[in-house]
């Protein structure tokens, strides 16, 4: 096989590796100070109403859990729904059963890059469960919470409850301070906690309104209901802030600037270096060929 070898002079082999290395210095120092951003999101959600309920039938020869959210959202995708009321079947004779009415009912859920954020907001509130259909297990006039975490900043939750609460019909007034229990005779009892609220580093929870039922009117256990009931619930995680990335690499002397240096100055003396020390070689190999 034929192979034909191009040998370039010593001289000009000298100078090209040089021109090499003056060109790599900057790469090679601009790739140790790279960085790579967080894609970490922010999170938040919201929802209106979120049942936990048992409800036993006919002493407790029919059992029926009663799971039921409405106007729940998530985000990162940023949503709002706006529904005014949620339905159960199977409790109520075939017929649907109304558990919630409100004439305001809204849940929202945004995240941006640097906030994540959960809303809701109930006006004029009545809350039913099966046994009985004609008394509001508690009727709220407006109910809001509000969950807010911003990248950097401290998370804040916040729920408020203005007006009066009707539990079982009783008139009922409540505080912050501590659970309220309603006893109503031959129908049951309701435990409320008002205002719950939590925060982390980056978390926070809101909750307006928290309820425990134990409901079995008469004790005729022809409905028996146990459970929790949230209403007004918003949560939120904020994004990760990305950290602030210096430039890293040798640092330049003071004095380059005093004696006409640049930021180009060590590439170019590591430069003269390796041409120093290129062309020396290149004049000892040119020595030996005339010799």
């Amino acid at each position: 096989m034929n192979g034909t070898n191009f040998r370039m002079p010593a001289r000009r082999w000298a100078t090209v590796a040089t021109a090499t290395v003056l060109a790599a210095g900057p790469a090679t120092l601009a790739g140790a100070g790279s960085a790579h951003a967080t894609t970490d999101q922010g999170r938040a959600s919201a929802v209106v109403l979120r049942t936990g309920l048992d409800v036993s039938l006919l002493n407790k020869t029919v059992d029926v859990p009663l799971a039921v959210s409405l106007n729940e959202v998530q985000a990162p995708q940023s949503a709002e729904k706006t529904a005014l009321s949620a339905q159960l079947d199977g409790v109520n004779g075939g017929q649907p059963f109304s558990v919630l009415s409100a004439d305001v009912a809204t849940a929202k859920a945004t995240v941006s890059a640097t906030k994540a954020e959960g809303y809701t907001n109930l006006a004029h509130v009545r809350l039913h469960v099966p046994g009985l259909p004609l008394l509001s297990l508690i009727e709220v006039d407006a109910l809001t919470s509000r969950a807010t975490c911003e990248a950097g900043k401290a998370p804040v939750a916040t729920s408020h409850l203005p007006g009066s609460v009707t539990v079982l019909g009783k008139r009922v007034t409540v505080t912050a301070s501590g659970p309220t229990e309603v006893q109503v005779p031959g129908v049951g009892s309701v435990r409320l906690d008002l205002s719950k609220t939590s925060t982390t580093s980056r978390t926070a929870a809101a909750t307006a309104l928290q309820l425990k039922v134990s409901v079995n009117p008469l004790k005729l256990n022809v409905a028996d209901v146990e459970g929790t009931v949230t209403l007004a619930r918003a949560t939120c995680e904020a994004p990760e802030v990305a950290p602030d990335v210096k430039p890293q690499g040798a640092p330049v002397e003071e004095g380059l600037a005093e004696t006409g240096g640049s930021s180009m100055t060590p590439y170019i003396a590591g430069g003269a270096v390796s041409l120093l020390a290129l062309g020396g070689g290149a004049v000892i190999m040119a020595r030996r060929r005339r010799g």
